[in-house]
């Protein structure tokens, strides 16, 4: 037989081996797997058809620009097709990176190599499951692997790189974040100031530009920016520590967060309608939702 192949009978039954990845029927062959395979911002494992874009521009008459649809040959999954039919513990690797981050951290924590394995897969699972937890950790647990950059709030996207940031062991570095606890359920608030403090722990230091009550209250150091917002605002009214603040009477972040929080003794009744309704929202994080929204009132 030809180089690297050889033919094995056992009983009744023929097989055909090789040593070169190649279908000694057809002739095709593939190449040894690679990193680069699996990143649609490589040319080896980009979708040849988009780009890695996912999506491509159908021409539509009397228009100069096309509508951008998902990709015909990858299905929006950006990557070619050697790398879609690569499977991770049976689980094709497109159905792998759809999962949520917590539903991917179960999945993967649940892979037993067998013993010859452990040598190539060990130290990669590893690594795949501290980096899932990261992100568990500040709070973006359900997140899809496959969703897009542009599809996150501010707050989402400055919470993945701090992920990143989390495993990295860099110290004496300054982060400056913008709000991160925009789209963040207040029950996850406390696991993101617990990452935001470890990474003070490691030798860093964090600068949070914040509303956020709990945010303000765990903070070592409280600059207080006033008198009010706008053209009248730009000067340090107060800072120090939380309480400091609070016995502060020109701070406003001081005696906002004295103040105990007063419902408005009145409210316009909503009555029977109009409503604007929407059924089987089913978008990113939205999973089959029903909602009615009055019409002519102020909805938070």
């Amino acid at each position: 037989e030809g180089a690297g192949s050889a033919r094995v009978v056992a009983g009744k039954q023929e097989v055909m081996l090789s040593s070169k990845r190649t279908c000694t029927k057809c002739g095709r062959g593939f190449p040894e797997l690679d990193p680069r395979f699996f990143s649609f911002n490589t040319r080896q494992g980009a979708c040849a058809t988009c780009e890695g874009s996912g999506v491509i521009e159908q021409k539509v008459r009397g228009r100069a620009q096309g509508t951008p649809v998902p990709c015909t040959d990858c299905g929006g999954r950006r990557l070619s097709g050697l790398a879609l039919h690569t499977q991770v513990d049976g689980l094709a690797i497109a159905e792998l990176l759809a999962l949520s981050v917590d539903a991917a951290t179960e999945r993967v924590g649940a892979i037993k190599l067998a013993v010859r394995d452990h040598a190539v897969g060990e130290v990669p699972l590893r690594e795949i499951l501290a980096r899932l937890r990261f992100l568990q950790r500040v709070g973006l647990g359900y997140l899809s692997l496959d969703r897009s950059a542009f599809t996150l709030s501010g707050g989402e996207m400055q919470r993945v790189r701090l992920a990143g940031q989390l495993g990295s062991g860099l110290t004496g570095v300054l982060y400056v974040l913008d709000e991160p606890t925009i789209g963040l359920h207040p029950r996850d608030t406390g696991r993101l100031l617990a990452a935001l403090t470890e990474l003070v722990a490691q030798g860093c230091s964090v600068l949070v530009v914040e509303h956020d009550a709990d945010t303000i209250r765990s903070a070592d150091h409280v600059i207080d920016v006033g008198p009010v917002g706008g053209h009248a605002g730009g000067q340090i009214v107060a800072q120090g520590s939380p309480a400091e603040l609070l016995a502060n009477p020109a701070s406003v972040t001081g005696r906002s967060l004295a103040a105990p929080v007063v419902l408005p003794a009145q409210r316009r009744a909503v009555g029977a309608g109009p409503f604007i309704e929407l059924f089987g929202a089913s978008e990113h994080n939205l999973k089959n939702v029903d909602l009615r929204v009055p019409v002519g009132r102020l909805v938070a």
